[in-house]
């Protein structure tokens, strides 16, 4: 092990006994009591079986989602991926593939087996992922890579520090040309732009549900704080339009708080309120979407969005094409860093602060639906990954 490294693995040792006690908290909360057991203490997080084929590696539901275009190119290959959180590990396990947690970084030198190729999407950077996997001879590649305009000043701070980092990887496949200079400033080497690979997906829903005859809003990937002004907004908006709202939380576990929250605003405003996963149908005024994987399907049948994630300047907005491909009015806030070159594609959006929702429903009467131009081909990634001849089928 190279002294810088080694240095990296005894720090990530002591950072791990200094944390210790917080993650066995964590372990008992709803939202990590898959994740952290498997990450930090490898519990049901074996191995992969073989150490060769194509290692996918993303963080969450979205860069799970995106893989689906890649996947089918790559069918006949051997497939595994490893996720960050439980959302996108569940969306993972839809795929023909071996699903695993990307373990803590100090347990990757034990865990990790040698992978013909290595491919990680966006801004997953591990240090000792690259540095291991590339010891062992496996191709490392970065897919739909990023840095956002909010982060490029503290990856700066530590541009020696990702130098070292990227120049494990072979290819370096960046979102649009803003990013591939960032990469360069950081002394990245061989970057190609080829867009975002979200673009590649293929939308479609699962289920057919009724339209209600009303104007149907849905709020989509909320995040805590969110609800409120949607709710607020939605309130004064009801007074003048024939409408109903849907809310779609982000994160199942504050299904149960977004519904009594919009308890209390129906209470205040004689406004009927129910349950998604109890009658399937919007009837009420208001409906608590507490189920997950329906989007897209409610989606299909809605008039405006309210897309979440931006209306706080820590989340940096969700993915745009999904409401804009079903025809979406799409209001969202102004905070949507993460999504920047999606939204490049997506015209007739309406990006206003909290208080300006009512404003933009109102303003919705006279606009145009959302749409998408723009499509990505994905063939010269796919051609990359597989070039190695002994890659095993």
């Amino acid at each position: 092990m190279k002294p810088f490294t080694l240095l990296y693995f005894i720090l990530s040792v002591v950072l791990y006994l200094v944390a210790l006690p917080l993650l066995v908290y964590l372990s008992f909360k709803q939202k990590y009591k898959e994740s952290i057991p498997a990450r930090f203490f490898l519990f049901n997080n074996p191995r992969f079986k073989s150490g060769n084929g194509v290692w996918f590696h993303v963080c969450s539901l979205g860069e799970a989602r995106a893989l689906k275009p890649i996947l089918e190119l790559l069918n006949d290959y051997e497939i595994k991926i490893t996720t960050i959180t439980h959302t996108g590990q569940a969306e993972a396990k839809r795929y023909n593939a071996e699903v695993r947690y990307l373990p803590y970084e100090m347990f990757l030198q034990f865990w990790v087996k040698k992978q013909d190729v290595l491919v990680v999407l966006e801004a997953e950077f591990w240090y000792m992922l690259f540095s291991v996997m590339r010891a062992k001879g496996t191709r490392i590649i970065l897919l739909n890579a990023r840095i956002s305009e909010k982060s490029v000043k503290k990856y700066l701070q530590f541009a020696w520090f990702y130098e070292k980092l990227l120049s494990n990887v072979e290819v370096i496949y960046a979102q649009s040309e803003a990013d591939k200079n960032r990469f360069i400033a950081l002394g990245a080497k061989n970057i190609e732009v080829i867009g975002n690979i979200k673009l590649a997906g293929k939308i479609s829903k699962t289920k057919d549900y009724k339209k209600p005859n009303a104007e149907l809003i849905v709020a989509g990937s909320t995040h805590e704080g969110e609800e409120e002004s949607v709710l607020k907004s939605f309130v004064e908006y009801k007074k003048q339009s024939d409408a109903k709202l849907a809310v779609v939380p982000r994160h199942p576990e504050r299904f149960e708080a977004v519904y009594e929250l919009m308890k209390k605003y129906a209470a205040k405003s004689s406004l009927t309120l129910s349950r998604f996963s109890q009658d399937k149908e919007f009837k009420a005024d208001m409906v608590l979407v507490d189920v997950m994987g329906e989007l897209n399907n409610i989606y299909a049948i809605s008039d405006i969005v309210i897309l979440g994630g931006a209306f706080r300047e820590d989340v940096g907005g969700h993915n745009p094409l999904e409401p804009a491909h079903f025809g979406c009015k799409i209001i969202t806030g102004k905070h949507f860093f993460h999504q920047k070159e999606l939204f490049r594609y997506v015209h007739h959006v309406q990006y206003v602060e909290p208080d300006e929702i009512h404003k933009a429903l109102m303003a919705s009467k006279e606009l145009p639906p959302s749409m998408v131009e723009e499509k990505i081909d994905l063939k010269p990634v796919v051609e990359r990954i597989i070039k190695n001849p002994n890659l095993p089928l």
